[in-house]
């Protein structure tokens, strides 16, 4: 029997692609959304976090957001509560190799008796996000926080030069190819089954010499051109 899942969501890669592929065994009813207050947020994801509600539009799930403090291990609560009040019988994450992320997530879910998914644990960086891009997932670039990610990665479009590029500086300096410790974050405009596509009509990049962010001002939903099924 196929579960009803809540799908944690920010819009980003990691998320947006584990959702596709929970969706492939069981129904993601919801896509769920915290919003820090705090941009220092130990758990969840802060740049661009408003966008979610547009990428999650663009999916046609539905979405649900919460606000959290942001504080450390109390924000964890605000996301508990959150989920107690959904219909579902498990949760989705994009969690790839963080384990404060992956045993917090596990953590409520015992708690709250849910099943916990991350169909993206424990894999290769590269080969992932070779498998994102190969199934169609358009990547941006949206903040950087690593020795070697400098500003001209902030709003790139990730693509097979971009990965040789982040397996390189994996190489160099042991960044996550993935940037699942917080190197990288990123905002997915398009994908075969998105209903509509992500455009940025306006945008600021921010660099302090060391890290910085692609934080768009304006952004709207557009048709497709063709559309693609499930």
């Amino acid at each position: 029997m196929d579960m009803r899942l809540a799908s944690l969501f920010t819009g980003g890669k990691d998320s947006t692609y584990a959702t596709r592929l929970a969706a492939e065994n069981d129904e993601v009813a919801y896509l769920v959304t915290m919003h820090p207050e705090r941009e220092d947020s130990w758990m969840f994801h802060t740049v661009n976090i408003r966008l979610a509600r547009l990428v999650a539009d663009a999916v046609g799930i539905e979405h649900v957001a919460a606000a959290t403090g942001g504080e450390k291990e109390r924000e964890l609560e605000d996301l508990k509560r959150t989920l107690a009040g959904l219909d579902v019988d498990g949760v989705v994450s994009g969690a790839i190799a963080s384990t404060y992320q992956r045993s917090r997530v596990d953590r409520i879910c015992d708690e709250l008796g849910l099943e916990h998914k991350a169909p993206l644990w424990g894999r290769d960086g590269r080969e992932l996000l070779e498998e994102m891009l190969s199934a169609g997932l358009v990547i941006i670039v949206t903040a950087v926080a690593a020795r070697g990610l400098d500003r001209r990665w902030l709003g790139r479009v990730l693509d097979a030069a971009a990965v040789e590029g982040l397996a390189e500086l994996n190489r160099r300096f042991g960044v996550d190819i993935c940037g699942d410790g917080g190197e990288m974050e990123t905002l997915v405009l398009d994908a075969p089954w998105f209903r509509r596509r992500l455009e940025i009509t306006r945008a600021e990049t921010v660099w302090d010499g060391v890290s910085g962010g692609y934080l768009v001002k304006e952004a709207r939903l557009r048709p497709k051109t063709q559309i693609h099924k499930s």
